[in-house]
């Protein structure tokens, strides 16, 4: 099914939007970005269930409060000044999923100088699978679910926003 190219620009500018906030630090403005029954997920991989098997994030919208008020309260070391962050996305693909909500899927590349300890560039790269819902006439993240290309392997502190 097609959509109307206005709407398509409109989900693009919404995905490079919440990026731009994560990136920035801008945690009030990303945090306002979800629905109140948003799920945030990064599985160990794909085909993960969350019931059964351990997730480096899986957070329901009180736990992504949570992950907030600890990344703005100074005391969340790992983070403690904030990683510089910039993140690309590429080949966005966007469909209809029901009245009002939309699946989106986007190719990612994240670099992060960790400047609390050893100044070290992380890549972090892999898909963004999400979840938007039109609400109020704007849109808002119902689901964000970050498939990491070496998500089952050992990884860094994600102790921010990905």
């Amino acid at each position: 099914m097609s959509m109307p190219e206005n709407e398509i620009r409109e989900i693009e500018a919404f995905l490079f939007l919440e990026a731009r906030l994560a990136d920035e630090s801008r945690y009030d403005e990303w945090e306002a970005l979800w629905t109140e029954d948003a799920l945030y997920w990064v599985p160990r991989r794909a085909d993960l269930d969350p019931a059964k098997e351990v997730s480096h994030i899986y957070d329901n919208r009180q736990r992504i409060g949570t992950r907030i008020r600890q990344l703005k309260s100074g005391f969340r070391y790992s983070q403690t000044p904030a990683s510089p962050m910039r993140r690309v996305l590429s080949n966005i693909e966007i469909a209809p999923a029901g009245a009002d909500e939309y699946e989106a899927g986007a190719n990612f590349m994240l670099m992060e100088l960790a400047i609390q300890s050893t100044r070290n560039m992380n890549f972090w790269g892999g898909r963004t699978l999400y979840r938007l819902r039109r609400v109020d006439g704007g849109l808002r993240m119902v689901v964000k679910k970050i498939l990491l290309i070496d998500a089952d392997e050992p990884i860094a502190n994600l102790s921010f926003l990905i």
